[in-house]
């Protein structure tokens, strides 16, 4: 089955959505063995790695759109403040397109990774929201102070993917339950690593 942005038109190429570095590659098997002896059959699953340039600028094209229409707003007549609002929420979520080899987006750069959780059964285990989606609850830690108990497993269910993916060396992008990377600057930032290691993967 094509990968969703695929479906809607991205333009990959010749190097599909799943490529990683072979080092980050490494890290995610020992993430995955970490999270088989805590959660014996679940295993991690991989939504989306690797987007040349041109699919990120598909991808902030196509959402900006969606987004604009959601709130019944014709993306083709949008004032100045309503495009730089709009422009605000999606780059919140989705790094901006930029060609600049020194400054490529993290999933251009083949260390960065989208992904869930599956459990035994192979079922997805449900997060609390879905991938991509624009508003806080995508936030890692939105469910942590809730007292319903529906929301506390998915708390836990984050918690317990996000210590698979950072034990293993990754970094978790501060808006996104699902992002992690290693080695390219956001991994920096965060590591307050004096340079990333990867650039752009082209």
């Amino acid at each position: 089955m094509p990968h969703p942005y695929a479906m809607l038109g991205a333009p990959y190429g010749d190097r599909g959505p799943y490529f990683l570095r072979q080092s980050v590659l490494d890290r995610l098997y020992q993430a995955q063995g970490w999270l088989q002896v805590q959660r014996p059959g679940w295993r991690l699953q991989i939504f989306d790695a690797y987007r040349p340039v041109a699919v990120q600028q598909f991808m902030v094209d196509y959402t900006f759109e969606q987004l604009a229409r959601s709130h019944d707003l014709d993306p083709a007549a949008l004032t100045p403040a309503q495009q730089t609002d709009l422009q605000s929420q999606v780059f919140q979520f989705w790094a901006p397109p930029s060609p600049d080899p020194a400054t490529p987006p993290p999933h251009s750069t083949g260390a960065a990774v989208d992904l869930t959780l599956a459990d035994a059964e192979g079922m997805q285990v449900n997060m609390g929201s879905a991938i991509d989606e624009l508003s806080p609850r995508s936030y890692p830690n939105y469910f942590a102070e809730s007292a319903e108990p529906e929301e506390q497993q998915y708390n836990r269910d984050r918690a317990l993917l996000s210590q698979a993916m950072t034990q293993a060396g990754f970094c978790q992008h501060p808006h996104e339950w699902w992002h992690f990377s290693q080695g390219d600057q956001l991994w920096a930032w965060t590591a307050q690593a004096q340079i990333a290691r990867y650039g752009g993967a082209v």
